[in-house]
This record gives C-alpha cells, sequence and structure tokens, in this order.
C-alpha cells in the first residue's frame, strides 16, 4: 500500500491530484478545541491510566455497546457511516487509539506494543462496562484479536473487517509468496524518517497509503480535511508509524522465505467467543490467503465475502457492512 505498480501508478497519482487539488480550493476548516468537542454530545475524552483518550459515540447510552477499533492511517471518524447505520440498535464508541487523533501519543517506540495496545482498550471498557462487542479493521483487528484472545472476559463477540489473525497473518508474510510482496510498504513504514515522507507535499505519500490499485472514490474533499487534522504532523504520523516498528512480525522479501519467524505462543491465541469475519475481496494489502486456518483458532467462526469492496470496505459499502454487523448479532442474540 506504500505505492502502486508502475501500470497503477499514473492512474494513483491522477487521483491524488483531484484530491490535492479539490482541497487546495477549499478553506481549511480549523480543527476544534478539547473544549469544543466535549461540548459536542459526539465526542469525549476520558482518562485511562492517566493519560487522555478522545473518542466518538453514536446511539443511546443504555445501548449494548459496539466498540470499533480503527487501523492506519485512520482514526475515530472512520467509524462515522458504518456507525451512524447502527446507532439506532447500538452505542457505537470509536476511540483515537493510542497515537492517533486526540489521544495520548507517547513519542517511543516500546510504548505501541501490543500488550499495550490491547491494555488501553481493557481499561477503556473497564470505564464503559463490559462485555462488549469489539469490531476491529486493519490495525484495529489486531487489537481486537488481542482483546478476545487475552482479556476474553471483555468481549462478548468479536467482529473483524479485513483484518488479520496473527498465526495465518505470520505464516503469509514469512512464505515470501503473494502475501509478502503485498506487505512490503511495511518495511518502508519501519524505515528511520518514513514519517517525514508520509507528510511532505501536503501528505502526499500518505495518499498513497490509501491507494494500492484499490479505490479512492470515497475519499472525499470533506474526509480528506478531517483525515489531514487527524495526521497533523510528522510527530504524530511517527507515533502511527510506531505501531510497525515496535510489532514482532517478520516480514520475507518477495521470493526469499524466511527461515526463522517469531515463536507465537499458538495454544494462546484462540478466539473463545463468537467471531465474525467480513472480507472485502479487492483487498490487494491483505489478501485472503490469509484467511486459511482461521477455523483452528476459532471454533464460532462466520465468514462474509462482499465482492464489490476492498480493503476500504467500511468507506465504500457501510450500509452493507452495517447490515452484516446488524444481522449476525441478532442471530447471536
Amino acid at each position: 500500500m506504500w505505492k502502486s505498480p508502475a501500470d497503477e501508478r499514473g492512474k494513483t497519482m491522477r487521483q491524488i491530484q483531484t484530491i490535492l487539488s479539490r482541497w487546495r480550493d477549499r478553506r481549511a476548516v480549523p480543527a476544534k478545541s478539547a473544549t469544543d468537542r466535549t461540548a459536542d454530545s459526539g465526542h469525549h475524552f476520558v482518562e485511562l491510566d492517566g493519560h487522555s483518550f478522545h473518542y466518538r459515540a453514536w446511539g443511546q447510552a443504555d445501548s449494548p455497546i459496539l466498540l470499533m477499533l480503527h487501523g492506519f492511517p485512520e482514526y475515530s471518524d472512520a467509524w462515522s457511516e458504518v456507525a451512524e447505520a447502527l446507532a439506532g440498535s447500538y452505542r457505537c464508541i470509536a476511540p483515537d487509539q493510542r497515537g492517533y487523533g486526540q489521544s495520548w501519543a507517547p513519542p517511543e517506540v516500546e510504548s505501541y506494543g501490543l500488550r499495550l495496545l490491547v491494555h488501553d482498550m481493557a481499561a477503556l471498557i473497564g470505564q464503559l462496562g463490559g462485555p462488549v462487542t469489539v469490531v476491529g479493521h486493519d490495525w484495529g483487528a489486531a487489537v481486537a484479536y488481542g482483546l478476545a484472545m487475552f482479556r476474553p472476559e471483555l468481549v462478548s463477540r468479536l467482529v473483524v473487517i479485513n483484518g488479520v489473525h496473527p498465526v495465518p497473518f505470520q505464516r503469509e508474510v514469512a512464505a515470501g509468496g503473494a502475501q509478502s510482496a503485498a506487505s512490503q510498504y511495511i518495511r518502508l513504514l519501519r524505515a528511520e524518517g518514513s514519517e517525514e515522507r508520509l507528510v511532505a507535499n501536503d501528505f502526499k505519500a500518505m495518499l498513497g497509503v490509501f491507494s494500492g490499485k484499490m479505490g479512492m472514490e470515497w475519499l472525499s474533499p470533506e474526509k480528506h480535511e478531517g483525515y489531514r487534522r487527524a495526521w497533523s504532523d510528522a510527530a504524530r504520523v511517527r507515533s502511527m508509524v510506531n505501531w510497525y516498528r515496535a510489532s514482532p512480525l517478520s516480514v520475507a522479501r518477495p521470493g526469499s522465505p524466511l527461515s526463522e519467524v517469531p515463536r507465537l505462543p499458538v495454544e494462546l491465541l484462540h478466539v473463545r467467543c463468537p467471531h465474525l469475519v467480513i472480507w472485502g475481496d479487492g483487498d490487494t494489502a491483505l489478501l485472503q490467503v490469509c484467511l486459511e486456518g482461521l477455523d483452528e483458532f476459532a471454533a464460532d467462526l462466520t465468514v462474509r465475502h462482499v465482492a464489490d469492496a476492498d480493503h476500504w470496505i467500511c468507506h465504500q459499502q457501510p450500509a452493507q457492512v452495517a447490515e452484516l454487523i446488524g444481522s449476525w448479532l441478532a442471530e447471536r442474540a
């Protein structure tokens, strides 16, 4: 996802230039202060272990909770369309995770290990009242899996949207095949100084993260303005990229499988609650091969495919995503 292949680069760059020109034609909307956002009933700040975290909320306070976890390079607003569609029946809570948006962003790489990221969301569930249904996309799925595996008492049901379980994913990125090739952007993001390249020229390279041969039509000028404010500057983007730097994931070069990979505690990586996977089949960053063997770690597994969507399915098909979540939850009520 760092940049598209040569046969797609021209099309992608034209899309990026169109979005940038539209954005420049509009007046920038200033970010609201913490006081302004707190006054808005949809925006909240909470203290977790002495640090400030921001989250958005939709729906009635007494409705069942869906904790919705975004991935890279997004923030809480990534869930707005899906959450609005579910708010009639659920209390949708979408935090800016550590390092993102308006939440706490420590500078050290070691502050972004999965154990700490899971601890943040466990603390949030503790304040909201659990157990809850956890919904995760991309990196948010990694935290969602961590909650389900290591804090199962907090998770009643697990929904993952174009996200991967650690065992099948490590298997595939280490194999030197198609997923290894698709994951080379991880090497680029981990490189020192990647945040400076991402923010240069009005975040032009960051927009490339959204492409990778995938549709960008959903990224309207209004949405781009929101992302630009959330990305803020190189220091904020560095904290986002630190999720990749702190990960123990080993990525092979295409055609060169790894002889040694991190040893995972496989016996501890099982999902004991009902588990739904929603998959946009056009994803070029995470490939469907990563779903193979998932049933070995989730006894109660349901997989639903969406043909006309890719990694950004929550933006491309929000009504369908909401319907799939809602109908599955109704079956598991």
